[in-house]
């Protein structure tokens, strides 16, 4: 299967603080991929040196099979992007920025009217009106950055938080539009701080923490069970007493067995007389995974001792 992005040994440094410390990523054409992390984890600035909106310190970065940033030119009419939020002029109206966007884009003006169109429609913002954006929520603004990033009808979507500012019936139909979208064989990046999006949207996750790529994983391998079963009885003490040794965890009804498969011990727990009101195997959530693998992330400020809270 083809990389669409490839980096080799990717640094970013601003000045002594190092945002992205030697990140080794690929990411196969046709998936869905999650990129997580805390704030202050190197996500957007990874998202930047990718599109040639910074320079990278050292290191190499491909695009769709092409170095960037020297082929730049080449390889951005092929992405749509939206980092750090949506960008527009707020004074003119949403389908004025659009047709602004476009106009920078190549193949002259010939089917402009139609993209705008077909794009706002995507999006939910197909009856705007002319409102300047500057009056826009800003669901609607986030919903106009992602009409932006369509409007070339991209092979590799990269987006930058696109949920922010969505309602729950929102963020439903934006997960609708990107499993479209990748479904019709765009491949979709995001980098998002919402884990249970990501959790239902993507195929593959990476997770980073202080600059550095502390994961790059499949979800189906994430998902898969840990070797415990957990359990429910009413009768925790002689499960304790049949299992002898492989009870790992106990706390009220249920019981943390180390086993690997659900339904040779369910039976054998039957067998015995042992009543049982629920089994199953454990998995671990994402957020599990996510909170083991990184730190406290950069907005939070903590006092330790007597010290002063400034």
């Amino acid at each position: 299967m083809t990389d669409v992005i490839v980096t080799r040994g990717l640094v970013k440094r601003f000045g002594r603080v190092t945002a992205v410390a030697g990140v080794d990523l690929r990411i196969p054409a046709g998936i869905r991929f999650g990129l997580l992390g805390p704030n202050g984890s190197g996500k957007t600035t990874l998202v930047r040196v990718l599109l040639g909106l910074v320079h990278a310190t050292a290191g190499e970065v491909e695009l769709l099979g092409e170095p960037m940033p020297r082929r730049a030119a080449r390889v951005l009419p092929r992405v749509g992007a939206m980092v750090e939020g949506p960008a527009a002029w707020g004074n003119l109206s949403g389908r004025a920025n659009l047709r602004l966007i476009d106009a920078a884009g190549p193949g002259g003006g010939r089917g402009r009217r139609q993209r705008v169109d077909e794009a706002l429609e995507r999006v939910g913002l197909g009856g705007i009106d002319r409102r300047p954006v500057r009056a826009y929520s800003l669901g609607m603004r986030q919903r106009l950055g992602i009409a932006a990033a369509l409007l070339r009808a991209p092979e590799l979507l990269l987006l930058d938080e696109p949920t922010n500012g969505l309602d729950p019936r929102g963020i439903g139909e934006m997960r609708d539009l990107l499993v479209a979208l990748n479904a019709a064989g765009t491949t979709v990046v995001l980098s998002s701080h919402l884990l249970g999006e990501v959790d239902a949207l993507c195929h593959r996750v990476g997770v980073m923490d202080a600059g550095r790529l502390v994961l790059e994983e499949d979800m189906t391998v994430l998902r898969a069970p840990t070797g415990r079963v957990l359990l429910r009885t009413p009768d925790p003490a002689a499960v304790v007493a049949e299992l002898d040794g492989r009870v790992v965890e106990r706390s009220g009804d249920l019981v943390v067995v180390r086993h690997d498969d659900p339904a040779a011990l369910n039976a054998r727990l039957v067998a015995a007389g042992v009543r049982v009101a629920e089994l199953a195997p454990e998995r671990r959530s994402l957020e599990q995974v996510v909170l083991e693998l990184t730190g406290q992330g950069a907005d939070r400020v903590d006092t330790s001792g007597n010290e002063a809270r400034r």
